[in-house]
Order: C-alpha cells, then sequence, then structure tokens
C-alpha cells in the first residue's frame, strides 16, 4: 500500500481497522490520544495511566483512549523556542513508594539557555516538591541541539543525553556537560564510580562524550548496556552502544556532512574514537529508541526500534549481539512525524508523533 494512501486511511476511518503488513507481523495502529502539542515523551504509570510532555510545557496524563488530563501542575517553566521545551520524561525505579517523576526541559536564564533535569513527586493534582537536580553547563544561546533523552539503568542510575547546543566543539570539552551522555545518582549527583571522578579539571557527572544532538536512550533489557542515538548533520546519524568514558567523535569525525556541503572534522573514523554501531546516509533523524521483549509480537523480541522525523518512519532493527543485520522500515509516511518510540507494559509499542496535533499511537498485532 502507498504511503499516501495509508496515511489517508488512518486519518479518516478508525486505525484499528487497518492493517500493515511487516516482515514478521501484521499489526494495526490504534489512535489513543489525539491533539497533543508537540508531544515529545511518554512514561507508563503502574495504574495503566500514561504521562505525555507537550514540548511547550505541559506534562499531561491520559488515563485511556480519548481519555487526555488537564496540564498538571508544577512543571518547570520551560524556554519553548526552536528545539527547546518541555522534553523527556521518565519515572524512578522505585516509582510506587516515592512517587518521583523526572522531567528533562530546555530553560532560558538572562545569560543563555540549557538543558535541565527537574525531579518531583506525583500527586493527584500534579508534582509537588520539585527541584532541579542537575543542569548541563555552560549556557548557550539560541534554540538547537538540547537532547534529551533519560534512562534509568539496570544500574539504578540516572542517564542523562545533553546536546552540544550547536556549539560542536563542546561536545569534546570534558569541563562542559553539553554533547555528553551523563550517569547521575537519583539526586542528580555524580556517582563515585564513573569514569572521570578525581580527574582534575572534569567533570565527574559524564559518562560518555562527542555526542552531537541526541534524542534516543534506551537500556539492553539482559546485558544493561546502554544504548544512545544522535542526530548527525547532513547524514552521518549514529546508533551507539555507550562505553564509560568513551569518546564518540562529534566533531572530530562523523559520516554527515555541513549543511553548505563542507567537510567536517577527519573523516568517518579515527583512531581512539568508537565506531557507531550503525549511521545512516542520508539522515532519517532518529528520535526515541525501545528494546522490544513484549509477547504480542513474538517475532520482534530483542529488536531495536526507534522513530524517524525524517522520513515519518518507524524502523525496525535485528541484531545479533550487538551488531545489527537488519533494518526494516515501517509506517513510512503513513502516520506522520515519529518523536517517540516505548514498550507499554501490555507488550504493545507506542507512538507519539510530532506535530501541532500530535497523536499518542499503538501498534496492536493483527
Amino acid at each position: 500500500m502507498r504511503p499516501l494512501l495509508l496515511a489517508l486511511l488512518i486519518v479518516a476511518a478508525p486505525a484499528a481497522a487497518q492493517t500493515v503488513t511487516s516482515a514478521e507481523h501484521g499489526f494495526r495502529v490504534t489512535v489513543i490520544a489525539e491533539a497533543l502539542e508537540h508531544p515529545w515523551g511518554m512514561a507508563f504509570l503502574p495504574d495503566g495511566g500514561i504521562l505525555v510532555t507537550e514540548r511547550p510545557g505541559r506534562l499531561r496524563l491520559v488515563k485511556g483512549p480519548g481519555q487526555v488530563g488537564p496540564a498538571l501542575t508544577g512543571t518547570p517553566t520551560v524556554f519553548a523556542s526552536g528545539q527547546g521545551g518541555l522534553l523527556d520524561v521518565v519515572l524512578h525505579p522505585d516509582f510506587g513508594r516515592n512517587r518521583f517523576v523526572y522531567l528533562s526541559y530546555a530553560a532560558a536564564s538572562p545569560d543563555g539557555q540549557s538543558t535541565r533535569v527537574t525531579r518531583g513527586r506525583l500527586t493527584d493534582q500534579g508534582l509537588a516538591d520539585v527541584r532541579e537536580i542537575v543542569e548541563a553547563t555552560p549556557r548557550g544561546r539560541g534554540g538547537l541541539h538540547f537532547g534529551s533523552r533519560m534512562a534509568f539503568g539496570l544500574d539504578g542510575f540516572l542517564y542523562v543525553a545533553t546536546g552540544e547546543r550547536y556549539d560542536r566543539n563542546r561536545a569534546q570539552d570534558l569541563t562542559d556537560l553539553r554533547g555528553k551522555v551523563l550517569r547521575l545518582n537519583d539526586d542528580g549527583t555524580a556517582p563515585s564510580d564513573n569514569p572521570f571522578v578525581g580527574r582534575a579539571g572534569i567533570r565527574p557527572e559524564i559518562f560518555s562524550y562527542g555526542h552531537r544532538n541526541p534524542q534516543g536512550l534506551t537500556v539492553h533489557p539482559t546485558t544493561g548496556v546502554i544504548w544512545e542515538i544522535e542526530h548527525g548533520p547532513r547524514g552521518g546519524d549514529e546508533l551507539n552502544r555507550l562505553k564509560p568514558g568513551a569518546n564518540y567523535g562529534w566533531p572530530l569525525v562523523t559520516y554527515g556532512i555541513d549543511y553548505s556541503g563542507a567537510k567536517i572534522g577527519d573523516g568517518a573514523s579515527k583512531p581512539g574514537i568508537e565506531e557507531p554501531a550503525k549511521y545512516w546516509v542520508p539522515s532519517i533523524s532518529p528520535s526515541g529508541m525501545t528494546f522490544y521483549t513484549g509477547a504480542a509480537f513474538p517475532k520482534w523480541r530483542g529488536n531495536l526500534f526507534t522513530g524517524g522525523l525524517n522520513g515519518q518512519v518507524l524502523v525496525r532493527l535485528v541484531l545479533d549481539g550487538e551488531k545489527v543485520v537488519r533494518e526494516e522500515r515501517l509506517l513510512e509516511g503513513a502516520v506522520g512525524r515519529i518523536r517517540d518510540v516505548r514498550q507499554g507494559p501490555d507488550g504493545r509499542l507506542y507512538l507519539l508523533t510530532d506535530a501541532a496535533a500530535g497523536r499518542l499511537l499503538r501498534l496492536d498485532p493483527a
């Protein structure tokens, strides 16, 4: 089926009635919520609700199909310009006891803008006891490359991916938290076993560096390895397996080129710099990422899924160990720009589409 026709069918009729065929599974796209303003991240609550961020600064609770609550109180003031705004949301691993919710966002101060993370306690009305736990300083100017995804590892620590704020050399500067993946205690402090702890002139929060604009972060469900995905310039989007203290190259090496067509750095690879597990030329602008482990689509178990903003695609990657051996592109042009991909507690895949009237979608077995 042509993408345009499929898109029209999904809009014009109940999405669950339309079956999409893939290499391994047929599935249906079910609309759970509509009219979300540039939704960016989602988190699943134990009672079945879903927290969804909207980039202009709202956090909403979706209790079920068509049940979108009003904006929750207690969210931070955000810099909602360009790529900035309210971004990712994750729950503390012990959420059932402490009710902690973490939000990443872009914020403005008189001397510039930055990526920050706030922690609050979820109540019936919104967030209480809210406090900022980390800021990716120094601050920059403009509305580009804030990142930023978050994930709690199997080790219990919070990983936060930050963009280099379109100031490329910052990604290599270890006095700077931009263009990095941070590893934090749940209160924002640096764990004592982080790779650069005790090194003079290096920020102890840093786990890995040399990142451009990361918009996907997830944890391998069995190995615990953190996987990260980031936007390249013209080409050169990267999927990376993160190692403590490793350099992922930006802007020293890249498979992409500048928007002007000019060369960036010293080619595609260099000794001492980690190679990506996969790269894309041309770019797919990846955003959101999850390993699939559910029962709803058994042939997809172990596959890695990411959304593509450019091309409006859901990408399925088949892995052999840590090697990507196959790629399948699903829903090309059918549902819009896919901003986030998560597996729900029900074993389904959930998608957020990035639009002024964005949607929360669920993939169900056909």
